[in-house]
C-alpha cells in the first residue's frame, strides 16, 4: 500500500463532512442558504398597522409568474410596528406577509393578538437589487390589495400589484396604500397636523375595527381576512366570486355570513361610530371625515 492512500482518504473523508454540514444547513430550518438574494445589502423597512402590530413575524417572498415565490427574508416588529427586513440581492416584485404579535385594538382599546391563521400582506411592484426601501406600510388596506392583484388576470404581475395598489387607494381615498403613514386615532390630537390621506387610512383601519367591535368579534384580525376576500373579486359586495364570504364571530354568534354592505355602506356607519366614541381621541370630528364617509356610502362597492 503506497503513502499516498491516507492523505487520499484523509480528503475524501473531509469532502464528505463538508457536503454533509452543508446538506444540514440547507434543510428547511430558516438559515441564510434557505433564502434567495441572501449575502447582499438590500432591505425594506416600514410599519405593519393594525394598531402598530408588537413582535410580529414578517416574511418576504420574492414574486414568479405572478404567484408568490421563495423566501427572501424575514424580520420582527418593534413595539410600534417598525421592521427592517433584509433581502440580500434579490430585485423584483416583493410580497410581504405579517402573521402573529399583538396590537392594541382601536374600537375596543383591548390589547389583541393576530388570530391564529389570521395575516395581513402587502406587495410592491419591484425593487433593485441592493437597495435600501424605507417607509413600506403593511396594513389591512395594502392586504386587501395583494388578494386582488393575485386574483388578477395573470396573478401578482407588476402591471396588477401597481393597478391594484392604486385601485384600493382610490377607493379609500388615500393616494398611496405603500407609503403614506395612516394616522392613529388612539395617539392624543394625531387628526389635528395629519394629511387627510393620513386621516382617511386610520379612519378606514379604525372602521373595521369598529365594525368588528359591532359583530362581537373575538379578535378584530378576523375582520381583515373578510375584507381581504371581499376585495380579491375587485368588487366589495360581501362575496368572493359567487360565493357569500363566511366570517368568525365572538361570543354566542359563532359563524355567519359577511353582510353584501360590509365594505361600503357598513364601513361607513362604522366609521361614523368610531368617529363620534371616546375611543377617538385625535381630535377629528364626522365633518373632517365627511368626504370619505359619503363615498363609501354611495358606492356601489366596484374597487
Amino acid at each position: 500500500m503506497s503513502n499516498s492512500f491516507f492523505p487520499r482518504i484523509r480528503m475524501v473523508s473531509a469532502l464528505v463532512v463538508t457536503l454533509l454540514l452543508a446538506a444540514g444547513c440547507g434543510g428547511g430550518g430558516g438559515t441564510s442558504s434557505d433564502v434567495v438574494g441572501s449575502g447582499g445589502t438590500g432591505s425594506i423597512s416600514g410599519v405593519a398597522t393594525k394598531g402598530p402590530i408588537t413582535n410580529a413575524t414578517i416574511t418576504g417572498y420574492g414574486i414568479s409568474g405572478g404567484q408568490m415565490g421563495s423566501q427572501i427574508g424575514s424580520a420582527i416588529t418593534d413595539a410600534t410596528g417598525h421592521f427592517t427586513m433584509p433581502i440580500g440581492t434579490y430585485a423584483g416584485p416583493v410580497m410581504m406577509k405579517v402573521s402573529g404579535g399583538t396590537y392594541k385594538d382601536e374600537a375596543t382599546g383591548s390589547s389583541m393578538g393576530m388570530a391564529s391563521g389570521d395575516v395581513m400582506t402587502a406587495v410592491m411592484p419591484s425593487v433593485v437589487a441592493g437597495a435600501n426601501i424605507n417607509g413600506i406600510q403593511v396594513t389591512p388596506v395594502t392586504a386587501m390589495a395583494q388578494t386582488m392583484a393575485q386574483s388578477m388576470t395573470g396573478g401578482m404581475t407588476e402591471a396588477n400589484i401597481a393597478a391594484a395598489n392604486a385601485a384600493m387607494g382610490n377607493y379609500f381615498m388615500v393616494s398611496d396604500i405603500l407609503h403614506v403613514q395612516p394616522m392613529n386615532p388612539l395617539t392624543t390630537g394625531s387628526g389635528t397636523g395629519a394629511s387627510q390621506d393620513a386621516r382617511n387610512y386610520g379612519m378606514t383601519l379604525a372602521a373595521m375595527s369598529q365594525y368588528a367591535k359591532t359583530l362581537n368579534m373575538s379578535a378584530s384580525s378576523a375582520m381583515v381576512t373578510a375584507m381581504m376576500n371581499d376585495a380579491s373579486d375587485g368588487m366589495m359586495d360581501g362575496m368572493r366570486g359567487g360565493s357569500q364570504i363566511s366570517m368568525s364571530m365572538g361570543g354566542m354568534m359563532g359563524s355567519g355570513m359577511m353582510a353584501a354592505n360590509s365594505g361600503t355602506s357598513g364601513m361607513a356607519t362604522a366609521m361614523t361610530a368610531f368617529v363620534n366614541s371616546s375611543a377617538n381621541v385625535s381630535g377629528l370630528m364626522v365633518t373632517d371625515m365627511a368626504g370619505l364617509m359619503q363615498k363609501l356610502s354611495s358606492t356601489n362597492g366596484k374597487i
